[in-house]
């Protein structure tokens, strides 16, 4: 199973949209002048290997990105995680975002992007109940922060569909397996029976014999 880099950003920001473009999804050029830059500031030539990058889509309202979300999973192109902000005028705040998210598709990973307080900790854990599927993220954001989430949670989806194939695949092979052991049991049961019917249609038909003679 290929990784799935995709990230849903849903804030009413247009510039938020920017920020994680450029931490999630920088442009070749960019990472090169950060890199050379490093190279000036320390002195090394910095790692060549590929750079991880993730495929960022917006939205501006919780409805959209709902619509988002469904749409993805139609396509077969899932998101794997999902920063939402809290505070989204006039639409969808963005716990009833998740929640109706979530009741639709339940494998998303999601971060709640707040600098406010308008809910707590415990009003999140009411409306969204437990669930190791949701961090929460204080703005101003630090770069770094958001890129060690987004990595953690995408290989979160990933590790998580790849058990449930597993899982899925195991019972799968012990249905087969029980059905091969019931039909195997019914042939071994039909050959021991066999010889007790032949006895019983031999006795039948010796009383039948008799009594007509």
């Amino acid at each position: 199973m290929s990784r799935n880099r995709r990230i849903l950003v849903v804030d009413d920001n247009p510039s938020v949209h920017a920020d994680f473009r450029n931490i999630l999804s920088p442009l070749q050029e960019q990472v090169g002048k950060l890199n050379d830059l490093e190279a000036t500031l320390f002195g090394e030539k910095p790692d060549k290997g590929p750079a991880i990058t993730f495929e960022v889509d917006c939205a501006s309202q919780g409805q959209e990105g709902y619509a988002k979300v469904l749409a993805a999973v139609k396509e077969g192109r899932p998101y794997a995680t999902a920063f939402v902000d809290v505070r989204m005028p006039p639409g969808w705040d963005g716990i009833e975002t998740v929640e109706r998210i979530w009741a639709e598709n339940r494998d998303l990973q999601v971060v709640i992007c707040t600098a406010y307080s308008d809910y707590s900790w415990d009003k999140i854990r009411e409306k969204l109940g437990h669930s190791d599927q949701l961090l929460i993220l204080k703005k101003p954001f630090d770069n770094i922060e958001v890129m060690q989430i987004a990595l953690a949670l995408t290989e979160k989806w990933h590790l998580t569909g790849q058990a449930r194939a597993h899982i899925e695949e195991v019972e799968k092979k012990v249905k087969e397996r029980t059905h091969e052991l019931q039909e195997f049991a019914y042939g071994v049961s039909h050959d021991l029976q066999e010889p007790l019917r032949k006895s019983r249609r031999s006795a039948t038909a010796c009383a039948t014999s008799a009594q007509c003679n």
